[in-house]
C-alpha cells in the first residue's frame, strides 16, 4: 500500500469513527458541558495553540478544567494544582476533558492516534527527534500519553516541574512517539485505543510497565 493510500484510508477511518463516537457520546458531552458551566461559568471550552503536523499551529479544544484565570503560570500541571476546579479534577482524572478534540479530528487538525501536540514553547524545530515527530498528524491518544497518563504525579516532587518536563519527560515521550510510528500497525492501533478507553474508565488499575509491554516497547 502506497503512502498516499495509507494516509487516505487513515483519514477515512478517523472521520468514520469520530462521527460514530460523537453520535454515541453526544448526551455525555452535553452533560459535561453543563457541569463545567454550572461549576465555573463560561467559557466551557478551553482553546490553546499547539503545534501540529509539519510545524503548523492550530488551536486544540478541551473542556475547561482550570479556573478562568488558570491559564497564567506553567503550561504544565502538577498533582493538586490549585488552578484546577473541582469538576475539572474529575474530568482530568477520567480524561473526559479531551472529548472536544473529536472536533479537531473532524477538522483534519488531529487524528485519533498520533503524537500529542505540544505548546509552541516546548517545540524545538531544529531537533531531529522533534522533526521526526512532527511528520505525523497529532492525535488524541498515543503510546507516550498513555504511558504517562499520570504525568502530574511524576512532576509533583520535582523542584522545577517545567525543567524536569523539558529535560526528562518530554524527550522520553518523543522517543516513544517515534518508536510507535515506525512500527505502527492496525492491531497495535486497536490495542492502543482499547487500553486508552480502559484506563480512562478505570484509572486505578493503570500499570505503565504493562502498557509498554502490551504494545511492544
Amino acid at each position: 500500500m502506497t503512502w498516499l493510500r495509507r494516509q487516505t484510508l487513515g483519514r477515512v477511518c478517523d472521520i468514520s469513527v469520530t462521527i460514530v463516537l460523537l453520535a454515541v457520546l453526544a448526551p455525555l458531552i452535553l452533560l459535561l458541558a453543563a457541569a463545567v458551566l454550572a461549576s465555573d461559568g463560561f467559557p466551557i471550552i478551553f482553546r490553546q495553540k499547539r503545534i501540529g503536523r509539519n510545524g503548523q499551529p492550530f488551536y486544540i479544544y478541551k473542556f475547561r478544567s482550570m479556573r478562568r484565570d488558570g491559564s497564567r503560570g506553567l503550561h504544565i500541571t502538577v498533582a493538586n494544582d490549585r488552578r484546577i476546579t473541582g469538576v475539572g479534577a474529575w474530568l482530568r482524572r477520567f480524561k473526559l476533558d479531551e472529548l472536544p478534540q473529536l472536533f479537531n479530528v473532524l477538522k483534519g487538525e488531529m487524528s485519533l492516534i498520533g503524537p500529542r501536540p505540544e505548546v509552541p514553547e516546548y517545540v524545538q524545530f531544529d531537533d531531529a527527534l522533534w522533526r521526526a515527530v512532527l511528520q505525523a498528524r497529532p492525535g488524541i491518544t498515543d503510546l507516550a500519553s498513555l504511558a504517562y497518563r499520570d504525568e502530574e504525579q511524576y512532576l509533583l516532587p520535582a523542584a522545577d516541574p517545567d525543567a524536569y518536563y523539558r529535560t526528562v519527560l518530554l524527550p522520553e515521550k518523543l522517543r516513544l512517539n517515534v518508536a510507535y510510528q515506525e512500527s505502527r500497525s492496525l492491531p497495535r492501533d486497536v490495542r492502543l485505543l482499547w487500553l486508552t478507553a480502559r484506563y480512562s474508565l478505570f484509572p486505578r488499575g493503570f500499570d505503565r510497565g504493562r502498557v509498554l509491554r502490551s504494545l511492544g516497547e
